[in-house]
């Protein structure tokens, strides 16, 4: 191949790989293939200009992935600080896409138990249906929450949720079909849950009560939602790289969220086995808890993505 024709041949991807990017996995793919068309420059070329530009090229990367690489210590600070934010931020449309199908399900939970109030038996059961009524019934709406010692509650809880949660994620794979599916079933629920309660005129006590854990706990699970979004359209919308590239980077992904979320989900179940079994907690106490943490996540989740993502476009 002439000289020239290797040039033209490769030349509009070598021109975006001038600019940067923050993709590590595309970072590793532009230095592995600058790598090859070195070989094959200094081969075919040993005395042009192309061999000196490839390389031009590939150490810029080099000295790209070089700056970034933090000792093992502090592995753990930048994927908090900065991995784990750019994915969201990355993600973004996806979270609004989960939150949007999560508060639409919501909503249709409420609406078929204001039609049909068979419909909160089916969704709930007539076990947890009949325990609650009794327990409205005996003054205490909301012994559910006392009936466990507290320890064995929280690991119980925490478990489950995020059994529930990686479940959501890993069936995005069905084409993100599965994780609406976890969204629904979710979604539906505590639309009839919150309907219960406010057919019995306690739907502000059961918001102060719930949502002392349930703000994190729900927060989580769109989420969780999220990340399998993002799994499943790695499927149907792999863009500029091979389905199974795309599959494998929305993988890793969605497994980064999910265990960004694990901390939040200790957190809920804390709260769910040791404070919110007291309720008696006056409304200010419980408002501080659920305002504290609906800013947590909107502030992590959403505010600070954007700020990490400005700063590394600052920094080039």
């Amino acid at each position: 191949m002439r000289e020239g024709h290797f040039i033209r041949q490769n030349k509009e991807r070598w021109r975006e790989y001038e600019h940067p990017t923050e993709d590590p996995d595309e970072l590793a793919r532009r230095f592995t293939n600058l790598v090859e068309d070195l070989s094959y420059a200094k081969t075919f070329y040993p005395s042009g200009n192309t061999p000196r530009y490839i390389n031009g090229l590939a150490a810029n990367i080099y000295r790209s992935i070089y700056s970034n690489r933090k000792e093992k210590g502090n592995r753990l600070i930048l994927f908090w600080s900065e991995e784990l934010p750019l994915i969201m931020y990355r993600n973004r449309k996806a979270l609004l896409a989960s939150c949007c199908f999560f508060i639409a399900f919501v909503l249709m939970g409420v609406f078929s138990a204001m039609q049909d109030q068979s419909f909160v038996r089916a969704i709930l059961g007539d076990g947890y249906v009949d325990m609650t009524e009794r327990n409205i019934a005996s003054g205490d709406p909301f012994g559910v929450y006392k009936q466990q010692q507290e320890l064995s509650m929280f690991f119980q809880i925490a478990l489950n949720n995020i059994g529930v949660s990686f479940n959501c994620f890993i069936l995005g794979i069905f084409c993100s079909v599965g994780t609406l599916y976890y969204l629904m079933t979710n979604g539906l629920m505590l639309g009839v849950f919150e309907y219960l309660f406010f057919m019995h005129g306690l739907g502000v006590q059961s918001i102060l009560v719930v949502f002392v854990h349930g703000t994190l706990e729900l927060s989580a699970i769109v989420i969780s939602g999220m990340a399998g979004l993002v799994l499943g359209n790695s499927i149907l919308f792999p863009k500029t790289f091979t389905r199974r590239q795309s599959i494998i980077r929305g993988a890793k992904e969605g497994i980064k969220i999910m265990v960004g979320l694990i901390p939040v989900y200790l957190l809920a179940a804390f709260f769910e086995s040791f404070i919110t079994r007291h309720t008696e907690l006056p409304a200010y106490a419980s408002l501080g808890i659920l305002a504290t943490s609906l800013a947590f996540v909107i502030f992590y989740f959403i505010l600070y993505p954007a700020r990490v993502h400005r700063r590394k476009q600052a920094h080039g």
